[in-house]
């Protein structure tokens, strides 16, 4: 077994032992699904959305938490936890250099973002009969661009935050700002125009999932923002990332 694969199973333990990580991470937009789903008014036809059910609406909104929960609250501040406390520096005096460590991270934390997206659209088409995504393609696209973008920005935190306690505070800010933009904390029909457009710019681009969810092609000039996103955040990333 490769250096690597042991690393990501190390990790992936880490991870499940966690209380925090494995709830929050994995199963909270779950049990807010389950929530939502408890009001009958909100498994009805709504005449204020074109006759969509509202627990159908915010299935994307869910989704950007799923990824937001991941990317920019568990990632930063376990890697900025790992170089205050020393552990990469000690990693440098081995044959196993720690890039091998933020890999790992990189995989465990993907993992368990695909594994909490997963996990509440199925719930959803189980319990409440939420439709899956019309448009496969797009949806597909969005999903990972928007995924990519929101863990580029989330390396970028842990590549700039001195301390885990700096970490945490700034992945804080950028997780209720995605939330906010991305209609968790209300929904995007009951924010102001100019609000909810910038919010289709955003990471992981909620608009660009409730399009391809609703049978749309993604808006090209959003896609576009996300992948510019990843692509920016990723390269200051990787040229301003410290190891010690």
């Amino acid at each position: 077994m490769s250096s690597l694969m042991k690393l990501v199973q190390t990790e992936t333990r880490l991870f499940v032992r966690d209380p925090t990580s494995l709830i929050v991470g994995l199963v909270l937009p779950t049990l807010i699904l389950v929530g939502l789903g408890a009001v009958p008014m909100l498994r009805e036809p709504s005449p204020d959305m074109d006759g969509i059910r509202f627990i159908d609406y915010f299935m994307p909104s869910l989704i950007v938490m799923s990824v937001g929960v991941v990317g920019l609250t568990n990632l930063p501040s376990i890697m900025a936890t790992y170089r205050e406390r020393g552990i990469l520096r000690r990693m440098r005096t081995t044959p196993m250099h720690p890039g091998n460590l933020l890999l790992a991270q990189l995989t465990v934390n993907l993992g368990a973002a695909l594994a909490a997206t997963v996990l509440v659209v199925a719930t959803g088409r189980i319990v409440y009969g939420v439709p899956l995504p019309e448009h496969a393609l797009g949806f597909t696209a969005a999903f990972i661009l928007g995924i990519a973008a929101v863990f580029s920005i989330g390396m970028l935190v842990a590549a700039l935050a001195p301390t885990t306690r700096a970490a945490t505070g700034i992945a804080s800010m950028l997780f209720m700002a995605v939330m906010f933009f991305g209609g968790v904390y209300l929904p995007r029909f009951m924010l102001p125009d100019a609000i909810a457009r910038i919010g289709e710019y955003v990471p992981p681009g909620v608009q660009t999932l409730l399009d391809s969810w609703n049978g749309e092609a993604p808006a090209a000039a959003q896609l576009l923002a996300m992948g510019a996103t990843a692509v920016v955040a990723g390269v200051l990333a990787a040229r301003m990332f410290k190891w010690e």
